[in-house]
């Protein structure tokens, strides 16, 4: 039988939660998918050829910081950028990596995971889910805003989220809705992204990102991609 693939297992969150939610609910929902889309923010997403962002940010297991240029002086890095632990396409996304990060490894290249959550939630979502990469916090999407996929959640869908008891800035800055700084409000796109070891600071070899948080790049093309570069010249 053949193996769902990632989007397969996202469709199927999509038509579950279309049969459970009410339909205003539900029409709120689609909507913020295509109003975030109409902003135009895939056309700003950091391009195939760029050179990638340097960043610095702590991770969740180690309490250090990570450095991009100490990643991409062992290898190639994937880096994938996710919302948070509470939405379930993020979740099911990572632990598709989960299960493809041996891969990832035979084929000499690194995998680190980046959200605007606390260390506090990141390390939640690793232990939950036993995922093994490091789980990087980006405060205020700051990382996400340089490879073009950070925005910020508008006043009516921060009502939306509140009343599905969605509390993204105690998520992103363990402050409540009332004392939460917008910047807790900062959200990136779910991005892929394959920087490969050259040009300084590495440059962009692969870069996906999608306004509709339930479509996502399939890891199965990165990893063609991988495997290419990897492979005999």
């Amino acid at each position: 039988m053949q193996r769902k693939t990632l989007q397969d297992q996202l469709d199927a969150i999509t038509a579950r939660t279309r049969s459970l939610v009410q339909p205003d609910r539900l029409a709120i929902s689609e909507g913020v998918a295509a109003d975030l889309l109409a902003t135009g923010i895939e056309d700003l997403v950091l391009p195939v050829g760029a050179p990638a962002p340097a960043f610095t940010l702590q991770d969740a297991q180690t309490n250090q910081p990570i450095r991009s240029a100490d990643l991409l002086a062992l290898g190639p890095v994937i880096v994938k950028f996710f919302r948070g632990r509470w939405d379930p396409y993020c979740v099911t996304e990572l632990e598709a990596w989960r299960e493809l990060y041996p891969v990832v490894r035979e084929r000499g290249a690194l995998f680190v995971a980046i959200s605007p959550q606390t260390r506090r939630q990141n390390d939640f979502a690793a232990q939950q889910h036993e995922l093994k990469f490091p789980l990087l916090s980006d405060p205020g999407s700051l990382v996400a805003a340089q490879f073009g996929i950070a925005h910020t959640v508008p006043g009516h869908v921060r009502r939306y989220f509140r009343s599905i008891l969605v509390n993204i800035p105690f998520a992103n800055s363990g402050l409540t809705y009332e004392t939460a700084p917008d910047s807790a409000w900062r959200l990136p796109l779910p991005g892929l992204f394959l920087i490969r070891p050259d040009a300084g600071t590495g440059s962009i070899a692969f870069a996906q990102a999608f306004a509709d948080p339930r479509v996502r790049p399939e890891p199965s093309d990165l990893l063609a991609l991988l495997e290419r570069r990897s492979g005999p010249a």
